[in-house]
């Protein structure tokens, strides 16, 4: 009994090293893929860990956010710049929804006036509820935070420019709040840390499940990596089926042409 072509040893060969190829460049690409996670998670738990440092050491007053530095614990001294709080609201806390209370923190600089050195938004806490207005913090204070980049996202308008109300920590809305320069940044405070007038009594904590996830860049060569693995898998199958193709219609045409 003749063997189809495609059961022939040669071919069975073929099949195998096939599935072979197929299957070490999807293991490489998912390992890949699984490092880039890996180094986004280490990333964020270094940030969140490591020992703080001052804020002068992380940004400065008119330098673009970094993002080596999303995450990062830093100690701020300041003056409470209380008439420019507000509110970002839909922000989640354990399955509720509330609002992220925002204070500026008058950097400390070498005059120590809070009328003309930069602000960082600090966001103080959450609340369900905006009524009444949580009593805002005055007077100086020192903090300990997690420093984090001003948010963007896409489609989100701020309905009535006119209240204490914004959707999100975005610069070109906190400005119009404030009336001095700010950080290109904001920051969160860590409630567990110890803290002098931080302006969180009767707030809830933030918790680390609310502060935007780490850079998607970080690690991404491991992403490229595992992309190109399964990009070399999908090719790998093409050719084996091609190759499978091919025989199936040579043998076909043989057939034909011994039947003629």
């Amino acid at each position: 009994m003749k063997l189809p072509v495609l059961l022939r040893p040669v071919a069975v060969a073929a099949h195998l090293f096939a599935v072979f190829c197929v299957g070490l460049a999807c293991a490489l690409g998912f390992w890949q893929f699984g490092s880039w996670q890996d180094q986004r998670d280490a990333a964020a738990a270094k940030h969140v860990e490591r020992t703080p440092v001052a804020l002068a050491e992380a940004l400065g007053p008119d330098q673009p956010f970094p993002k080596s530095q999303v995450g990062r614990t830093v100690t701020l001294d300041g003056t409470w710049l209380t008439t420019s709080t507000f509110y970002v609201d839909d922000r989640d806390r354990r399955g509720e929804t509330g609002y992220w209370v925002v204070t500026p923190l008058a950097i400390a600089g070498p005059a120590d006036r809070s009328d003309d050195v930069p602000a960082l938004l600090v966001v103080r806490g959450w609340v369900a509820r905006l009524d009444p207005r949580p009593e805002a913090p005055t007077g100086k204070a020192s903090l300990t935070a997690w420093l984090q980049p001003p948010e963007g996202a896409a489609g989100l308008v701020d309905p009535d420019r006119s209240d204490d109300v914004i959707p999100q920590i975005r610069m070109a809305d906190a400005i119009q709040r404030v009336d001095q320069d700010l950080y290109g940044a904001y920051a969160v405070v860590k409630a567990d840390a110890d803290q002098t007038n931080p302006g969180n009594s009767g707030l809830e904590p933030v918790d680390l499940d609310q502060v935007p996830e780490v850079a998607a860049t970080t690690g991404w060569r491991n992403l490229l990596y595992g992309a190109e693995w399964l990009i070399f898998a999908g090719f790998a199958l093409f050719i084996w089926i091609r190759w499978c193709l091919d025989e199936v219609l040579a043998q076909r045409a043989v057939e034909v042409e011994d039947a003629g």
